[in-house]
C-alpha cells in the first residue's frame, strides 16, 4: 500500500482493502430512473440526473496478487448498493459527488480465473444530480478524462497461496507477488480475500490503489514490511534457542494489538 493508501486506510478504518476501478457513461432509460428514485426524497426526472457505470472488481488475480472468490463478490454486490461515490477517498460531504443505485454480477462463462472460477465482474450504476457547480465533471466523465476510480471495501479473510495462512489472523512470513519453493516447483505467492464484511464507497482518483514502495502486507491493522520480517527472522537465527529477542516479542505484541483492533472492527 503507497504512502497515500496508508493515510486513506486510516481513515477508513485499519484492514480497510483499496482496488482500482474503472467507469464509462450510460443513458438514463425509465428503469434506471426507477430505480434511481429508491434513494431520492423527491422524485427525479431524466434530464435531472447523469448516470455512468463502473466495473468496481473482479474475481481474477489483480496487479496486487490478490482476487477476490466469487462468494466475496456477491456479498459486495448487496453491500455496495446506496453507497456514495467521492473524490479521492477524502470523507467530507464536499466531495461527495454521486451515489451507487445498482449493482449487478457479470459473468463471462467463456473465461475462467487462475482459481477455476467462472470469471465475474462487479458492475455498479451510479447517478449525479446535474448542477452548475459538476457540469465541468459530467463533461470530463463524458469525455473519458475522468474514468479511473478506486474501492474500498473490507474482508475477514486473506488466504496465502503458500501455506494456507489467513493473514487476517496471523501473519505468514510470505508476501504476495514473490516466488517460494513449494512441491512442483517455485510458485507465485498470491492472497485470496473472502468473507466480505463491509464496503465504504467509490471514489474517483486520479491514479487507483498504487502498489507500496516496498512489499507489506497489512490485512490486520498492521502494516508489516518484507524486509523488516526478515531482519527479525534473522535475529532469531542469530541467537539459537533464543525466541524472545526484544525485537521478536516487540512484533508479536504489534501483531497480536493488530488482530485485537481488526476482531473489534468486525
Amino acid at each position: 500500500m503507497a504512502e497515500n493508501d496508508n493515510t486513506r486506510s486510516c481513515q477508513a478504518g485499519a484492514g480497510v482493502i483499496f482496488k482500482a476501478a474503472r467507469l464509462s457513461s450510460q443513458e438514463v432509460t425509465e428503469e434506471e430512473l426507477k430505480a434511481i428514485n429508491k434513494y431520492t426524497l423527491e422524485p427525479l426526472k431524466a434530464e435531472d440526473v447523469f448516470t455512468f457505470k463502473s466495473v468496481l472488481c473482479d474475481n481474477e488475480t489483480d496487479r496486487d496478487f490478490e482476487h477476490f472468490t466469487l462468494k466475496a463478490l456477491q456479498s459486495l454486490q448487496k453491500l455496495f448498493l446506496g453507497k456514495p461515490v467521492i473524490k479521492d477517498h477524502d470523507r467530507v460531504a464536499d466531495n461527495q459527488v454521486a451515489r451507487i443505485y445498482a449493482t449487478e454480477l457479470v459473468p463471462d462463462l467463456k473465461k475462467k480465473t487462475k482459481s477455476g472460477e467462472v470469471y465475474t465482474q462487479l458492475v455498479a450504476r451510479c447517478y449525479m444530480v446535474k448542477t452548475a457547480s459538476n457540469a465541468d465533471l459530467v463533461t470530463e466523465i463524458k469525455a473519458g478524462i475522468k474514468k479511473e476510480g478506486s474501492v474500498s471495501c473490507l474482508v475477514s479473510s486473506a488466504i496465502c497461496s503458500i501455506c494456507g495462512t489467513d493473514n487476517r489472523k496471523s501473519y505468514c512470513r510470505h508476501f504476495r507477488g514473490r516466488s517460494y519453493d513449494k512441491d512442483g516447483g517455485p510458485q507465485v505467492c498470491t492472497f485470496t480475500l473472502d468473507d466480505a464484511v463491509d464496503a465504504y464507497e467509490f471514489s474517483l482518483v486520479a491514479v487507483p490503489a498504487q502498489r507500496a514502495a516496498g512489499v507489506s502486507k497489512s490485512y490486520a491493522g498492521e502494516t508489516i514490511f518484507e524486509d523488516e520480517l526478515f531482519a527479525e527472522e534473522k535475529k532469531a537465527d542469530q541467537n539459537p534457542g533464543s525466541d524472545d529477542t526484544a525485537a521478536t516479542v516487540a512484533l508479536r505484541v504489534r501483531l497480536g494489538e493488530a488482530r485485537d483492533h481488526l476482531n473489534a472492527l468486525i
